[in-house]
Formats: C-alpha cells, structure tokens, sequence
C-alpha cells in the first residue's frame, strides 16, 4: 500500500474501436472503416482521475487487444494500492514486469502524470520543464488512397494556413508517386513544405535510384524508405541522398538511438510516445539525438485527443523536437472525438493545452460509445 499522500484505488481499461472519417495508405499498409485502440482510466483515493490513451497500430507497433490483456493482467496489480506520485518507480516495476507493449506503458504513464498534474495544478509540459513553445507548427499527411480528395483536402487547408505537408508514398508505384509529388508542388504555394514517408515501402537494392528521382522536389526529408531494420541500408541512404533522411521504425527505444548514432542511418528522428513506451522514454531518443546533432519530430499513431495532447506537450518542452508535428487525427482522421473540447488548431498551428496535467477534460459517455469491451 502506498504511504504517500495520495493512493490508486481504481483502473479501468476500455478497448475501443474508433470509426474513421478519412481513409489512409501508407507503405507499410492502410485503414479504411476502424482503428481499434483503448482508454485508461485511473482513479484514487483523493478523487483525481488520470486519463491515457493507447494507441497501437498491428503492422508498426502491436494490437490493443494485447495491450489491453498487458495492462489489466500484469499492470493493473502493481499500481492498485500504490502511490501514483512515484512515477519512476512505477514505471520501472512494469519494465521488470512485461516486456514490450510500450503503448500500454505510454498509457499508464500519462495517466499517472495526468494525476500528478492535477494534484499540484500543473500542466504536463510545465512538469516537463516547461513551455519551450506554446504552438507547433502542424504536419498535414496526404495519404488517402483517392488522391483527388487529397488535392481537395490539401487545398482547404493551405488557404487556412497550413503549410507542411507529409506525403505517404511507396504504395502506388514510383510513377504515381512522382505524378502526385508534381501535383503538389504546383497547387501548393512556393512556401510550403513537402516531406514524404514511405513507411518501409522501398527495397534496398533500388531505393536509392528512386529517391534521387525525388531531389527534385526540394522535400524537407524523406522519412523512412526502407524495412525497420535494414539499418546498414538506411545508413548507405543517408549518405547519398542530399535530402535529409528522418528513422521512424528504425528508432523505437534509447538504445535504437544510440545505433542511429554509431551508425549515422539517419538525419532527422521521429519521436513517438506510443513506440517509445511513454514521455520520459520518447525524451531520452530525443535527447541522444540531440547529442549527435540530430532534429526530431513529432509523429503520431492514429491517436485521439487524449495521446494527441500528451504529444503536444512533449514538444512544447523538448528543444530538440523542432520540425514540427502532425498531431491531426483526432481532428481529421477520426470521427469521434473522446474530449470535451478539441484540441484547437489555429493557423496551422497545434495550441498545446494549459490547463492541469493534460489539460483536458474527458467526454466518458464518447468513450462508452466507442467500446467494445470494459475491464475494471
């Protein structure tokens, strides 16, 4: 039992299915109608409640379902009774307890820092160190499989301000990707960024080749053309390519860094908290870059409100994190949203939240809308 001042008396877990609104093709695969997910709950004794959110992908990460099963049969003992105050500590028994399932673990971490939060009335990013930025510059993904409502999509939003744009590409030839590539490029005004992913789309053997047709386009970077670990290919690419190189899948954990590093197979880092396992973990591969000269950006899984704004302020208070992030999906991808209020964007900037922990506030009867199952 805790003897703290506070204590974890409570934790539910509801497996959930988001219905989508916008369809996505990526490298690596696509989504068309769902996108299962879960919602943690965790009460205590002073009647704060924490909220976090996990947010799997099955071809990248893992599933719900076995984060789910992770949290309620391994997690969920170490934390009733225990003072949620002690986040390190909690954290280290769950590492010790079960490997892998790092959006299960991101999620009980934000819910625990949500609580502490709140217990002292302060916003996550002001627990993180504080506000480095206050608005991040959003990253608009064109990846719907019908294009032409990407250009529509695309257009709509560059009259209201946005003004990086995130190409998925890899999934429809190296033809179409170009086509769509000069597409963009002339609608899009001079100013704007384009940046392509590829999500493991390419083979080694001729990725090079075609990302030289890409030079072209002036891209930002091109972020992960090859498998997750074909590292020694990735290096080879980096070092040819003038465009610079950003790891997505290639860089889940502290030590992933570390060989992104040594190995120099990367420019830029995609920082998630999903892959990562939490803050504090997606901080430290930030943090190694950093060292080594090397940006991040905040990338996103199918995430709601709840995780989006856990992102937010992870890069309002980490430097390194400057390319900006596209912390968009509970606006545009998803068709329910789990908040209150939505999370505010404003001239094609993400608002990071101010309110206590993670400054949000959770609508429980949209939750139950999209469950399908409930553990308490």
């Amino acid at each position: 039992m805790s003897t703290g001042e506070l204590c974890i008396t409570g934790l539910v877990v509801d497996l959930v299915r988001w219905p989508l609104k916008m369809k996505r093709q990526h490298g690596v695969g696509g989504v068309q109608h769902e996108m299962p997910g879960a919602i943690v709950k965790i009460t205590t004794d002073a009647g704060i409640t924490g909220w976090g959110e996990v947010a799997p992908w099955s071809v990248f990460t893992g599933t719900a379902e076995q984060n789910v099963s992770g949290i309620v049969s391994y997690m969920k003992p170490l934390l009733i009774g225990a003072d949620p105050l002690k986040i390190t500590a909690l954290m280290s028994e769950i590492d010790h307890a079960l490997t892998g399932h790092s959006e299960g673990k991101a999620a009980i971490e934000m819910a625990l820092l949500d609580i502490v939060g709140k217990r002292y009335g302060m916003p996550i990013a002001q627990m993180l160190g504080g506000y480095h930025r206050e608005r991040v510059p959003l990253s608009v993904s064109i990846a719907n499989p019908d294009f032409e409502a990407d250009v529509a999509f695309a257009k709509q939003v560059s009259a209201q301000g946005y003004n990086i744009f995130k190409v998925k590409t890899g999934f429809a030839g190296h033809a179409q990707d170009l086509r769509r590539l000069e597409r963009l490029r002339e609608l899009l005004p001079e100013t704007a960024e384009i940046r392509v992913d590829y999500n493991q789309g390419l083979d080694p053997w001729t990725a090079i080749r075609q990302l030289r047709d890409l030079e072209a386009f002036s891209l930002t970077f091109i972020e992960q053309p090859v498998k997750r670990h074909q590292w020694d290919a990735m290096a080879a690419i980096a070092a040819t390519i003038d465009t610079p190189i950003m790891a997505d899948e290639s860089v889940f954990s502290p030590s992933d860094a570390l060989a992104m590093v040594r190995q120099r197979f990367a420019d830029v880092v995609a920082i998630k908290l999903m892959k990562s396992g939490g803050i504090m973990r997606a901080r430290e591969v930030s943090a190694i870059a950093e060292a080594a000269g090397i940006a991040g950006y905040g990338g996103v899984m199918f995430e709601g409100g709840l995780a989006c704004a856990a992102g937010l302020h992870t890069v309002a208070a980490t430097p390194n994190i400057c390319l900006g992030a596209e912390f968009y999906s509970s606006t545009w991808v998803l068709a329910v949203d789990i908040l209150e209020d939505p999370l505010r964007i404003e001239d094609g900037l993400s608002v990071v939240p101010t309110g206590p922990g993670l400054g949000v506030t959770v609508n429980e009867d949209a939750v139950r809308r999209i469950s399908v199952a409930r553990h308490e």
